[in-house]
């Protein structure tokens, strides 16, 4: 069991913390500008699925088929 002193230095520490809620600064918030996929990879996916798709369409045109 922790002694009398280590238990009221977190205390006084713990009622420190409390009063500075909502004022953190802007250093220690995390940013969340990372990108789960890269804009080249997001490209090459976009021009792959639009690709296809337009390709589809005129092959179902070209051929007189019901879509």
């Amino acid at each position: 069991m922790p002694s009398a002193q280590t238990m009221k230095l977190r205390s006084q520490n713990y009622q420190g913390n409390i009063k500075k809620q909502g004022k953190v600064p802007k250093s220690l918030i995390k940013k969340e500008e990372n990108l789960p996929v890269g804009p080249i990879l997001l490209g090459v996916f976009l021009f792959v699925v639009v690709g296809s798709a337009l390709f589809q369409i005129l092959n179902v045109a070209s051929s007189g088929q019901e879509i």
